[in-house]
Formats: C-alpha cells, sequence, structure tokens
C-alpha cells in the first residue's frame, strides 16, 4: 500500500495531510500517480500545471516522474523551494 503524504500550500489546497491506497493498476512511475490522483483531485492537478510543477519524493528521495514505484513506498508531495 502505497503512504502518500502532502506538505505544506499542497496539504492546504487538499485539505489532507496524508492518504494510503493501493498501486493503482497501470500506474508504474510517479507520473502515473500524479496522474490518477490529479484526475481525482482537480486541486491537485491545478497546483501540478502551474508553472512551478510540484516536487515528489519517494521514501524521502526527490525523484523525477520517471521514478518507478513500488507497492510499499512512501511518496510526499510538496510545493518547490525557492532559495533566498
Amino acid at each position: 500500500m502505497l503512504k502518500i503524504h502532502y506538505f505544506a500550500s499542497v496539504r492546504e489546497a487538499l485539505d489532507r495531510t496524508e492518504e494510503s491506497l493501493e498501486l493503482p493498476a497501470g500506474v508504474e512511475d510517479v507520473a502515473g500517480l500524479v496522474s490518477h490522483l490529479a484526475a481525482k483531485n482537480p486541486a491537485l492537478q491545478a497546483l501540478d500545471n502551474s508553472s512551478n510543477a510540484l516536487l515528489v519524493a519517494v521514501n524521502q528521495t526527490v525523484v523525477d516522474r520517471s521514478w518507478k514505484l513500488s507497492e510499499d513506498d512512501e511518496v510526499a508531495f510538496f510545493p518547490p523551494m525557492t532559495g533566498g
């Protein structure tokens, strides 16, 4: 079962901190998971379609959208970081 965490403005927009779900059939990578979740929640789709796409971490490591997922992964979504 995937454990999904939402942080900062993502958490606020979705009004949830986390959720668990079985790895959906046909979803093999982060891009597929983002598409699956965005189809269920337009707020996530709007956040990810902004000029600064969401950052995604799998098992506490920031990864790109091609990262292959496993059933017991922990996935976190958070807004792009800015420096200063």
